[in-house]
């Protein structure tokens, strides 16, 4: 399922931005942005065949690829070699598509939808990360450091398409010949909180330059969830002062959520609700620390 397991190895090879280990305050405040080419899917039907295909938010929906996206850090240092950490990412984005090219349908909570080619499509995707976790420093020296970190995600999604949409009546019938039409159809899944593991890093080039970076991996298959998450980031940190820093790195982050639909009662499956999201781009942030 998951797009990218060329990464997984790359995991263990990484170093990690996040985690300076040579901050001479307890604290870190980052703050900043990172610039997104994205890809995105969605597992839907088609209406015409009667099989699976993936619609491309991007290139079907007319969703930016490419945005000026947030995100927030909280890092908190203690004896020597321990940190905790916080941060948060938003992924948001609309778009209107005047006439849709490919016709489909998808099914959410025992639901189908049918879109039709030609109606005009108002389309949003949206997606919070927020995460929590531990490092510990393994390997500590003059001028660099390696550790391990542990932590728990979730992921906020909300899918919204407005236009007009049909329901099908038939409840196992893909074709949908008859359908009742609505304005709006809202999906909204919050992850319960899932593991994600990873290793960090930094080494001092310069007094004042530090590079460094992190790997963190996660897949878990639960009940009717999968879900995967792959995020990479290399970089260097100036100091601006003693207390404040700026940081230029690269990103590389991938999302993969799977939930499985049946029709209540039965083994029935209708469709999978498979969200990939993934995003490869340059970030900066600036730290405050105390």
């Amino acid at each position: 399922m998951f797009k990218s397991s060329t990464f997984i190895t790359a995991t263990l090879l990484a170093l990690m931005t996040s985690y300076s280990a040579y901050a001479t305050n307890d604290t870190i405040i980052r703050v900043g942005g990172f610039y997104a080419n994205t890809d995105s899917t969605i597992d839907v039907n088609d209406p015409l065949l009667g099989n699976n295909f993936s619609l491309d938010f991007e290139q079907d929906l007319k969703l930016e690829d490419s945005q000026f996206l947030p995100f927030f850090e909280f890092i908190h240092r203690f004896n020597d070699r321990h940190n905790i950490y916080i941060d948060w990412k938003q992924l948001h984005r609309s778009a209107l598509v005047q006439s849709v090219e490919k016709p489909f349908q998808f099914t959410w909570d025992d639901t189908t939808y049918d879109v039709k080619a030609g109606i005009a499509l108002d389309t949003t995707l949206n997606i919070d990360i927020a995460r929590i976790g531990y490092g510990y420093d393994i390997f500590q020296g003059d001028h660099y450091e390696v550790g391990l970190s542990v932590g728990l995600h979730a992921m906020f999604i909300k899918t919204a398409f407005k236009g007009d949409i049909g329901i099908c009546e038939v409840e196992i019938e893909t074709r949908c010949p008859d359908t009742i039409t609505i304005p709006k159809v809202v999906d909204e899944k919050l992850t319960a909180p899932l593991p994600d593991i990873g290793v960090y890093g930094s080494y001092e080039l310069y007094p004042g330059f530090m590079f460094s970076g992190h790997a963190q991996y996660f897949y878990i298959k639960l009940d009717d969830l999968k879900g995967g998450l792959v995020d990479i980031r290399l970089g260097v940190q100036a100091a601006i002062t003693e207390n404040w820093h700026m940081t230029a790195a690269f990103n590389y982050y991938e999302v993969d959520v799977e939930y499985t639909t049946n029709i209540k009662d039965t083994d029935i499956k209708l469709a999978d609700y498979n969200m990939y999201y993934s995003f490869t781009g340059p970030m900066l942030s600036v730290s405050y620390q105390f």
